[in-house]
C-alpha cells in the first residue's frame, strides 16, 4: 500500500494531487493508515468552510460561481465538494458540478470535487467528512453544496462552519422550511433572484420573520437575511460581508475550536451509526479509550469499533 503523502505535498500538488486522495478515501475506507491520515488532516484544518443549502434549482451552483470568482480574486485557493442526488433504483448518480460550475479547467487555484449522496438523507455523502477534513487542511476556502434541503437534512450544519440557506421568491420556501424545522440550521439566509423585486423583497421579509419563531444553532448570533442575484452579480458583496462577521464570530474566543472538536464527534457518531447501526453505537458507549479520542481521532476510533464489532464476531 502507497504511503499517504503529506499535506504539504497535497498543497502543493494541485489537483491531481487532491483528486487522487480524495480516491483513496473512497477506495480504502477503514484501513489503519487511511484513519490516521485523516485524523492528522482534522487536526490542522487551516480554511473557512462555507456550506450551502437550499431546494433544488434556487441558484447554489451559480452563486457557487459567485463566490469562486470572488475569493480568486483575492488569490485565495478554493476547494468546492459538490454532493449530487443518486437514483433510488440504480445507485448512479450523475456527477454534472464541471458542467454546471463556469470555472477555469485551467485555474490551478479551484478544486471541484463531486460525490453522489447514494442512500444518505441528510444532504452530505458517506465519505463527505473525510473529504472536507482534507480539503480544509490544503486550501483557503472550502464550499460544500448539499443536494437540497428536505425535511430530513441536517448533516450540513455539522459538516461545515457557516451554513447558508438559499431560498427562492415566490416559492412558498420559507412555509415549507417552518414546517421541517430548517430555520434552525442556518448562520445565513440567501434570498436568490432579488432582480425579481418586490416579490423578493416579501420572501426575505417571510424568512425574517420566521427566524424570529426558531432557536439557532448559538443564542449570540443572530441570523442576517440579504437579498442577491448571482445571476447579475448583485449584492454578492453583502453576502460576503455576512460570511465574514460570522468567521471573525467563531473565530472570537474558543467558538470555532470547540465547535469543530464538536463536529468530530458528530462524524464519528455518524460514521459508526451508518456503518454499524445501533449495536456499533453501543460499542461506542463502552469505549474504554481516552474521552477525548472521539474529538480529537474520530477517524482511528471509528476503526476501534470496528475492530471490536468483528473480533466480538469472531468469538461468536
Amino acid at each position: 500500500m502507497t504511503a499517504f503523502p503529506s499535506l504539504e505535498d497535497i498543497r502543493s500538488g494541485g489537483k491531481r494531487a487532491l483528486s487522487r486522495i480524495l480516491t483513496r478515501i473512497e477506495t480504502e475506507w477503514g484501513t489503519a493508515d487511511l484513519a490516521t491520515f485523516l485524523d492528522h488532516a482534522a487536526g490542522h484544518a487551516q480554511a473557512h468552510v462555507l456550506g450551502l443549502t437550499g431546494p433544488p434549482g434556487v441558484g447554489k451552483s451559480t452563486l457557487i460561481d459567485a463566490l469562486i470568482r470572488s475569493y480568486r480574486s483575492k488569490g485565495e485557493r478554493v476547494c468546492v465538494l459538490a454532493i449530487d442526488p443518486s437514483s433510488r433504483f440504480t445507485g448512479g448518480a450523475l456527477l454534472g458540478d464541471r458542467t454546471r460550475f463556469q470555472t477555469n479547467p485551467d485555474d490551478m487555484g479551484v478544486f471541484v470535487r463531486s460525490m453522489a449522496a447514494r442512500d444518505r438523507l441528510g444532504g452530505l455523502s458517506d465519505h463527505a467528512m473525510a473529504a472536507i477534513a482534507v480539503l480544509r487542511a490544503v486550501s483557503d476556502r472550502v464550499i460544500v453544496e448539499s443536494v437540497g434541503i428536505g425535511q430530513s437534512e441536517s448533516d450540513l450544519a455539522q459538516a461545515v462552519d457557516t451554513v447558508v440557506l438559499c431560498i427562492q421568491p415566490g416559492s412558498g420556501d420559507s412555509l415549507q422550511f417552518m414546517k421541517a424545522g430548517v430555520m434552525e440550521l442556518p448562520d445565513l439566509v440567501a434570498v436568490t433572484k432579488s432582480d425579481m423585486g418586490q416579490v423578493a423583497r416579501r420572501a426575505a421579509s417571510d424568512v425574517a420573520g420566521a427566524l424570529s419563531l426558531f432557536r439557532g444553532r448559538t443564542d449570540s448570533w443572530r441570523v442576517p437575511v440579504c437579498e442577491l442575484s448571482a445571476r447579475d452579480g448583485e449584492r454578492i458583496d453583502d453576502l460576503l460581508g455576512h460570511v465574514t462577521e460570522h468567521q471573525e464570530f467563531l473565530n472570537s474566543g474558543n467558538r470555532l475550536t470547540e465547535q469543530r472538536l464538536s463536529q468530530h464527534e458528530s462524524w464519528l457518531e455518524d460514521m459508526v451509526r451508518v456503518g454499524f447501526g445501533q449495536m456499533g453505537l453501543k460499542v461506542l458507549e463502552g469505549l474504554s479509550a481516552d474521552v477525548n479520542s472521539p474529538r480529537t481521532e474520530p477517524f482511528k476510533t471509528f476503526n476501534i469499533v470496528s475492530d471490536e464489532l468483528t473480533g466480538r464476531l469472531m468469538r461468536n
